[in-house]
């Protein structure tokens, strides 16, 4: 995934709002089973980054780690996830003409 940065320079002027405003507009008025196979997407990946986590830390509290790195990390976190907004909003809107 590339670096979005640029786009958030002004949040509000984004195409006329945030990336997850954005996302939830495009999302809420897009064919429901191409919402519905991207979200399964989005999911699988979670699933597969938690059992990845597991994995590497078996005795260690996953959603604890993942707060406390949200915590210590907030505003790199916050711009990562915009980046995966836009991305996410960038898989549906590709998929509308097919």
């Amino acid at each position: 995934m590339g670096n979005y940065e640029a786009l958030f320079e002004d949040e509000e002027n984004i195409f006329g709002g945030t990336p997850s405003s954005k996302y939830h507009d495009i999302a809420s008025q897009s064919n429901e089973e191409i919402v519905k196979d991207e979200f399964d997407k989005i999911v699988e990946k979670f699933a597969a980054m938690e059992q990845l986590l597991e994995q590497a830390y078996p005795d260690q509290d996953i959603d604890m780690m993942i707060k406390n790195h949200c915590f210590e990390n907030a505003d790199s976190i916050d711009t990562h996830k915009k980046g995966l907004y836009v991305e996410f909003t960038g898989n549906i809107v590709m998929r509308l003409d097919s």
